[in-house]
């Protein structure tokens, strides 16, 4: 008769894609089951932050679901670090762990509801005689609220005889708040009729809107209006029409497209929750500028805002270009009036930095000509986001990954590479990594080297140093030694485990990338770069966080 740990393994496989996970004592059933089912593939990782943080990766790629699995204790608490970045990232996907048995804990449990709880993911535990139903809960918890959901199997239930594996019913998800009722339609006739009025209309969109579908509205709202446009760093790529687009916004964006924003008169935003990176600290829009936020959050997520419309995106957008039809609205012509290439512009450096040490800029740049153009993009966190947030474009949201920076981590890189690659498999998955981070991932390099194999590039920024501190902490006069690291060879730590590892030392080097990118992929292999950079090159947003905290 099938276990408990079977009806969870069968009820899952009918909701997620992907299984990531390392395995032990508490999930050991468990995956078996998952093998003998057959319906989902299942990718070993080496940490099981690593499992959590490739089924992170491959919603924020492909938009559907994942499982990540570890065992109980020292493996769900090895989790919790990816576990809070993808509900601070309001990520969903389902963690299936082990737990203490039904008796209670053991010397070395931990609870593991509370610790679950504590970063903000919900646990369902599963029973003898309801493990199928409560795995489609979580699944629709997941789905519903966007969230990273934990399933629990207690140790001495998982084996239990179960009976046949029930059909649970279709999943009940909520279907986009449309606006509705006539303060709703009162508010986007007001935005309409602000949108018809502007002179240098400007639309900005989010991840939100991505998710919503909004992006051919947003092109007919556009074209409706003569707005230029940009996208937030997880939403670039929104706007079908790149050719008045500026960019990224925020610390990451190109100063002149920065001072055509701070020039608009209305600014209409779409799926952003206007953190202070997007907003530059409340920089980014001037005094004058009405902004207008359309978002599913209960209110407006910034003071700046001075109308809200909530909403799901695509229909919002919708509604305002229908509004805008029935007023007969003219576009205003502001597109058209600017020279966009000069505002997008930017400083490539010199080559090498006053140390001798390789600039970031020229680097960035060199490897932006040299990366195919079927690319997905994935950064794990530090100083060095700048540079490839900066200067590597890409096509779509789902094609650049941020894991870690909606919890502030460093050290997610890596096994963001195997969820990446798998939600595009015919893509090059780029990893931008630090070293600081780099090491602090290694467990996972294999996982990429592996997964990936020869269509994944890793830039490893290699300044020696946790950058990000010597560049705040540094110059306010901390002790440098716990911000320093020695030089490490990455590119010896990738051949180890079978990637081409490089040592790039001057732009010269970099013909090893365009060397690999000739070749066809199955006769490639993984791609390492140990970039060694100067870090007297200071990102311009860590100048404006520097700015903000002296």
């Amino acid at each position: 008769m099938p276990s408990v740990s079977a009806h969870v393994a069968t009820t899952l496989a009918r909701h997620v894609d992907q299984v990531f996970g390392v395995m032990g004592n508490g999930n050991a059933h468990f995956l078996d089951a998952l093998e003998r089912e057959g319906r989902v593939p299942y990718t070993a990782m080496r940490h099981e932050a690593g499992a959590v943080v490739a089924a992170d990766a491959y919603h924020r790629a492909s938009g559907r679901l994942a499982a990540a699995t570890a065992t109980y204790g020292a493996g769900f608490t090895n989790t919790l670090t990816a576990l809070a970045e993808a509900r601070q990232a309001h990520i969903p996907l389902v963690l299936v762990v082990g737990d203490e048995p039904t008796s209670g804990p053991r010397p070395w449990g931990v609870d593991q509801i509370a610790l679950a709880s504590a970063v903000g993911a919900r646990t369902y535990t599963v029973g003898r005689t309801d493990a199928a139903a409560t795995t489609a809960i979580a699944v629709e918890h997941a789905l519903t609220y966007r969230v990273p959901t934990v399933l629990a199997i207690p140790y001495d239930v998982a084996t239990r005889e179960a009976g046949p594996v029930p059909e649970a019913p279709a999943l009940a998800l909520p279907a986009p708040l449309a606006p509705a009722g006539p303060f709703a339609r009162g508010a986007i006739a007001d935005a309409a009729a602000a949108l018809a009025g502007a002179e240098r209309p400007f639309l900005l969109a989010g991840r939100g809107a991505w998710i919503a579908g909004a992006g051919p509205a947003l092109g007919a709202l556009a074209d409706a209006t003569g707005a230029l446009t940009a996208g937030t760093a997880l939403g670039r790529g929104v706007f079908p029409d790149g050719r008045y687009d500026l960019g990224v916004t925020g610390g990451f964006g190109a100063e002149g497209a920065m001072d055509a924003v701070r020039s608009a008169d209305v600014a209409v935003v779409f799926g952003a929750s206007l953190n202070q990176f997007t907003m530059r600290f409340g920089e980014l829009f001037a005094p004058g500028t009405r902004v207008i936020q359309v978002d599913v959050a209960p209110a407006a997520t910034h003071p700046n805002v001075g109308a809200y419309l909530r909403g799901d995106a695509r229909l919002v957008t919708e509604a305002l270009v229908e509004e805008l039809r029935a007023l007969g609205a003219a576009p205003s012509g502001w597109r058209e009036s600017v020279d966009l290439a000069a505002l997008r512009s930017r400083t490539h450096g010199d080559g090498l930095a006053a140390d001798g040490r390789l600039d970031p800029r020229t680097a960035a740049a060199r490897i932006a000509e040299l990366l195919p153009e079927d690319r997905v993009v994935v950064s794990d966190g530090g100083h060095f986001i700048g540079w490839a947030n900066m200067y590597w474009p890409v096509a779509s949201p789902d094609r650049m990954i941020m894991v870690g920076t909606a919890y502030q981590s460093i050290g997610l890189g890596f096994p963001s590479v195997a969820g990446a690659t798998l939600a595009h498999p015919e893509s090059t998955v780029v990893l931008t990594t630090g070293d600081g981070g780099g090491l602090m991932a290694l467990a996972d390099l294999e996982s990429a080297v592996r997964v990936a194999g020869g269509r994944g590039v890793c830039v490893v920024w290699n300044d020696a140093a946790y950058g990000a501190e010597v560049n705040l902490y540094g110059l306010k006069g901390l002790a440098p030694g716990p911000m320093r690291i020695p030089e490490v060879d990455f590119a010896g730590l990738g051949a180890a485990v079978g990637a081409e590892g490089v040592v790039v030392r001057t732009p010269d080097d970099l013909d090893a990338l365009a060397r690999w990118a000739a070749r066809p992929a199955a006769e490639r292999p993984f791609l390492l770069l140990d970039l060694r950079i100067s870090g007297d090159v200071v990102a311009p947003y860590q100048e404006e966080i520097i700015r903000v905290n002296s």
